[in-house]
């Protein structure tokens, strides 16, 4: 698992029930609410800063997700994609980027094509067993809880640059 996450340059994710809980709120006037975790934030805050890429596919369109993206300085945002893998390999050939070089995280069925393919694939702990059976490291968190940061710190440690971004940043 170590080798491979020294290989990592960009991390996928999927955004209900990863960046999310899954969850979808309504207001009074049908606007979609969304329920992110500022930890993942963070955590995406430090790829940024350590110069690791990020995107999201999702199978939905929400505008809740495109503004939080923006915030979060994610590279390439790809909603409504009802079917995930067409979106991944065009994710891919517009970035000249290989599968080992790609952590995805998923929590279900649509997302298994791409899970079965990048080079480090990465669930919940609520996703089927069978999205579990293809991803090498099951998060303690679930997701819209602090899942994503889990393994932006693991990914960080295992190449060397966790401890010198929170340094950097925290003037530790």
């Amino acid at each position: 698992m170590k080798e491979k996450a020294k290989n990592i340059k960009w991390f996928v994710f999927d955004v209900d029930g990863v960046l999310t809980d899954g969850k979808i709120i309504y207001d009074s006037e049908g606007r979609e609410l969304k329920n992110f975790c500022v930890k993942d934030g963070l955590g995406i805050y430090l790829l940024y800063q350590a110069g690791i890429n990020t995107a999201i596919i999702t199978g939905r369109n929400s505008i809740t997700v495109e503004r939080r993206a923006k915030e979060l300085h994610i590279t390439e945002i790809i909603q409504g994609a009802k079917e995930k893998l067409p979106a991944y390999i065009s994710f891919k050939e517009k970035y000249n980027i290989k599968d080992e070089e790609i952590l995805f995280i998923g929590d279900d069925y649509i997302d298994l094509p791409i899970l079965r393919r990048v080079g480090f694939p990465v669930s919940v702990p609520s996703a089927p067993d069978i999205v579990k059976r293809h991803c090498i490291y099951i998060t303690k968190k679930e997701g819209g809880n602090g899942a994503v940061r889990e393994v932006v710190e693991l990914i960080l440690d295992y190449q060397g640059k966790l401890e010198e971004l929170i340094k950097k940043l925290y003037l530790i």
